[in-house]
């Protein structure tokens, strides 16, 4: 699989941006990729030493709304999440080329 296609997005909220000082980085993944495809597309792609990946799948928000015909409720896409671990004294920068 190509790595573009198994890394969708970085995450950065405040709790990964914290995390990043400890050389843990988060990643919105495909539902179908292993550990061992999420750890080779970013070695590949930012030329860092992966340490270890942790991963987890969660269920989408459920989300409900009112309109003229009554409340309408449905679901926001499931995904998977990878928090990648480092080799020590090694980053990634997502903002050298906005």
């Amino acid at each position: 699989m190509n790595p573009v296609h198994i890394l969708k997005r970085p995450i950065v909220t405040e709790k990964m941006t914290s995390l990043q000082e400890a050389g843990r980085y988060a990643f919105e993944v495909d539902r179908t990729a292993n550990k061992i495809e999420i750890r080779r597309a970013i070695e590949q792609l930012y030329g860092v030493t992966v340490v270890a990946v942790n991963t987890m799948r969660y269920m989408g928000k459920i989300k409900s709304r009112n309109t003229k015909n009554g409340p309408v409720s449905g679901r926001r896409a499931s995904g998977k999440r990878a928090v990648v671990t480092l080799k020590a004294g090694e980053a990634i920068d997502f903002y050298t080329g906005i």
